[in-house]
């Protein structure tokens, strides 16, 4: 069973759609932790991520299932997130 975008013009399965809803998501949970840095929502940001990080890993095993395509978007999905988390922004 598939859906059809009329916009798009394609068929999009539902498993492919949710899987970047979660994808996307996941990825506003870390900008989110990291503009919540030095505010009173950041330990809730920073729990929201390790949630986030572990979720997208979970989908990352699965997604090896369904072929390489989709667990190459879910890891670098995964690697992005890492990097939001990770990396130093300042100027200092």
């Amino acid at each position: 069973m598939s859906l059809f975008c009329p916009l798009v013009g394609l068929a999009l399965s539902p498993v492919l759609c949710t899987l970047g809803a979660v994808q996307l998501l996941c990825v506003v949970a870390a900008g989110f932790s990291r503009l919540a840095v030095g505010t009173r929502y950041e330990q809730g940001g920073q729990w929201l991520c390790l949630v986030a990080l572990a979720v997208i890993g979970c989908v990352c095993g699965v997604a090896i299932q369904m072929g390489p395509d989709l667990a190459a978007a879910c890891a670098g999905t995964l690697a992005l997130m890492t990097m939001i988390s990770v990396a130093d922004f300042s100027a200092a």
